[in-house]
């Protein structure tokens, strides 16, 4: 039996202050429709402005996660996405009066209790997990990050943590299924290396900080007058560090706390890829940025997914979306360089376009007359136009514009094209459309076969009589 997506049964609300700001903010979870996934709307700005929980969108990883869009920002999601997903929620509108999520006791627990009140319900909907079929993995050699993700049958994570400090040492920690998340996973804080704290302090951050929400780890002795700089404040006089270890001697909840809120950090991180996952993650040494750039590669492996489901329903006996003449109001092109016969589909987010692969076609007549081939890079430039269609397809007047290649990633050659082949040409968006830059995946199939695979970048430029702006730019 599949899965229903759920949410929860009614608004409930949670205040505090921010890590950094130290302002006071109100936290409201909401109930949301079937496929809303996780959206943070700011209450306090014009317009309250709504930022969706996505990877692409996350502008910081410096001391936690920060999404922004059109300007609207919100500070340190990663703990209550944490709690929506170790509580199986799938819909959520989560409301704030402020730029930073409250900080809590520094762990997602309050947000694990606040969310049981309000009830979770089933909704119709079915749930439609992300599920792997080979290994994907992740490296970052700097910061000696290091991530892979291999097939399973539940969302299972598995982390070692090792910062070369004797105090924290090595650590393990590990989730099964997301039914452990609760118990074994929500209630442990964050932490900090108190040298990591006198920075902090010194750029005027953590103003919301005190002994109360983070795990202070101590790995050296600590002189008299830091000692006295820190009970000042934290306005607590018995602020006191007994040789190393935990400042206050803080008692852990469990022997490998940090190792645990570390695989809390990655469980709202991976949230950003925005659907529920079956798959098993290990992980050494991460953080936030590693954790980001990770669930980009997972959201991309799931637009690679889209394009072939998306082929695979494409039935090329129906008259198109766009036919010959539709194509040429959009896109400049001409013969013999208008490469695109027809559109299948287009949205805001993909495109399916096709071309009829014919002996008449000017190339031939130089290119391999003997045993003739479509230049690869004609199948470029093929893929591009379709691509083009979709960028334009977002201003007014696409007669207007001209199309530019940025870009040219990943490309792969697996068969050649040869006269009477039909060339299907299905792409998605990579990243949301900006300021008119489009980056797209696409994979190009003959006989239901790929034949040929890229990713792009292109940008459209407004026509001013026969001036075109960044002309330096190779026209696409």
């Amino acid at each position: 039996m599949a899965d229903k997506q759920r949410t929860i049964q009614k608004a409930v609300s949670v205040s505090g202050k921010g890590l950094h700001t130290g302002a006071p903010v109100t936290l409201t979870f909401n109930p949301a429709p079937e496929n809303h996934w996780y959206k943070f709307q700011r209450m306090d700005l014009d317009g309250q402005p709504i930022i969706e929980a996505d990877c692409d969108l996350v502008v910081d990883t410096s001391r936690g996660t920060t999404l922004e869009k059109n300007g609207a920002r919100v500070h340190t999601t990663e703990h209550v996405l944490a709690a929506l997903v170790g509580l199986g929620i799938d819909n959520c509108l989560i409301q704030v009066t402020g730029p930073e999520m409250p900080i809590m006791d520094g762990s997602s627990l309050a947000f694990i209790e606040v969310l049981e009140q309000a009830g979770i319900i089933e909704q119709e909907a079915e749930r439609d997990y992300f599920e792997l079929t080979e290994n994907l993995t992740y490296e970052d050699p700097v910061k000696k990050v290091e991530m892979l993700a291999v097939p399973q049958d539940e969302f299972r994570i598995t982390v070692m943590v090792d910062y070369g400090s004797e105090v924290l040492g090595t650590q393990h920690a590990s989730m099964y299924h997301t039914g452990e998340f609760k118990k074994e996973i929500a209630p442990c804080r964050t932490f900090v290396f108190l040298r990591e704290l006198e920075a902090l302090l010194a750029h005027n951050l953590i103003k919301g900080g005190d002994m109360d929400n983070a795990i202070v780890l101590v790995d050296s002795e600590l002189p008299v007058e830091k000692l006295n700089h820190l009970r000042k404040v934290f306005n607590k006089p018995d602020v006191e560090v007994k040789g190393r270890g935990v400042l206050n001697n803080t008692k852990l909840r469990f022997f490998n706390e940090p190792a645990r809120h570390k695989l809390l950090d990655i469980v709202g991180d991976l949230a950003l890829v925005g659907k529920p996952m079956k798959i098993h993650v290990l992980a050494a040494r991460p953080g936030h940025a590693g954790n980001v750039d990770f669930a980009k590669k997972i959201k991309a492996l799931i637009k690679k997914q889209k394009i072939e489901k998306d082929f695979l329903k494409i039935d090329l006996s129906q008259p198109p979306l766009l036919n010959i003449n539709d194509i040429m109001k959009i896109l400049p092109h001409r013969q013999p360089m208008l490469l695109v016969d027809k559109i299948m589909e287009l949205s805001q987010e993909h495109v399916i376009g096709v071309k009829n692969v014919t002996l008449n076609e000017e190339f031939f007549k130089g290119h391999f007359p003997d045993e003739p081939v479509m230049p690869g890079v004609l199948l470029i430039e093929a893929m591009a136009q379709c691509g083009g269609i979709l960028v334009l397809k977002t201003v007014p007047d696409p007669e207007n514009y001209l199309t530019y290649f940025m870009k040219i990633d990943g490309v792969k050659f697996k068969q050649k094209v040869i006269p009477g082949d039909t060339v299907v040409f299905s792409l998605v968006l990579l990243t949301p459309i900006r300021r008119g830059i489009c980056h797209m995946k696409g994979i190009a199939y003959v006989n239901s076969k790929p034949v040929m695979e890229a990713e792009m970048m292109a940008q459209i430029a407004k026509v001013k009589g026969l001036e075109v702006k960044n002309p330096e730019k190779q026209l696409a």
